[in-house]
């Protein structure tokens, strides 16, 4: 059976294409980095992938907003190719910047291309936030988590403007569908509110969200980054490997694809 492609996009100021490339290669994914360009001129079509993955950085620098521009190009020149490839039944992931880059193009939370109902906005803290922190994995339909439910996860963030926020109707909505996937935790495992183990203040302390379907999903903290054991700080004094649960994002999402 021929391995799914995974379509890595890249633009100016993206900087975790290679870390995102090396998780879903380690997945057992075919992967191509392909920038913005390509598919706008022709050269590359969304069509001939499986997965597209949109990694972190600062695309165009951040520049207006955080992954702003990024998503004005999507929906002004890709549209019919973005919302052809969601159609078909095909995966995206957005990782910290590509989850910011999710919020603004309306991907997430209802594939509405060009509707934007939450935003990704200034940490409280007021600093970019750079270390490890607790993920609650919750029961959700996303393809990317499936086997997680229930597990807390050690992952590294690494953003200045992190904090999910919506209106309280939009909120009310994301949680009553099931749509909320990852929470940041306390050092007992329960999701918290408060600083430093919720590092930007999000609203009911959501670090990644997915669409309706699951195959749309976008979180602020960096999975790509620890796919190995010896990716973690102190892999040598924690118990069994920190990394699995890190990985099985990227081979659930292998696995899905393979059966398409």
């Amino acid at each position: 059976m021929k391995n799914p492609g995974v379509c890595v996009l890249r633009t100016d100021g993206i900087n975790c294409d290679e870390e995102t490339f090396h998780a879903f290669e380690n997945a057992g994914a075919e992967c191509a980095m392909v920038h913005v360009n390509q598919l706008r001129n022709g050269e590359e079509k969304l069509s001939s992938y499986q997965i597209l993955a949109l990694p972190g950085g600062f695309s165009y620098g951040d520049d207006v907003h955080s992954g702003k521009i990024l998503a004005v190009e999507l929906t002004s020149f890709l549209k019919d190719q973005l919302n052809a490839f969601i159609d078909s039944g095909k995966l995206v992931i957005g990782i910290c910047n590509g989850f910011q880059v999710l919020v603004r193009t309306g991907l997430l939370p209802d594939r509405r291309l060009g509707e934007i109902k939450t935003t990704l906005m200034v940490n409280d803290s007021s600093h970019f936030e750079c270390r490890w922190v607790n993920l609650a994995v919750e029961s959700t339909r996303c393809v990317f988590t499936r086997g997680l439910e229930g597990k807390i996860m050690s992952v590294q963030v690494a953003h200045g403007e992190g904090k999910f926020y919506t209106d309280p109707g939009n909120l009310r909505e994301i949680e009553d569908q099931g749509q909320v996937v990852f929470r940041y935790a306390g050092t007992a495992g329960s999701p918290t509110m408060l600083y430093p183990a919720n590092p930007n203040g999000s609203l009911n302390a959501i670090a990644g969200i997915c669409d309706s379907t699951g195959r749309i999903m976008g979180m602020m903290p960096h999975p790509e980054r620890c796919v190995s054991k010896t990716q973690h700080p102190n892999w040598r004094r924690l118990t069994g490997d920190v990394s699995t649960c890190c990985q099985d994002i990227f081979k659930n999402a292998v696995e899905y694809a393979r059966q398409m």
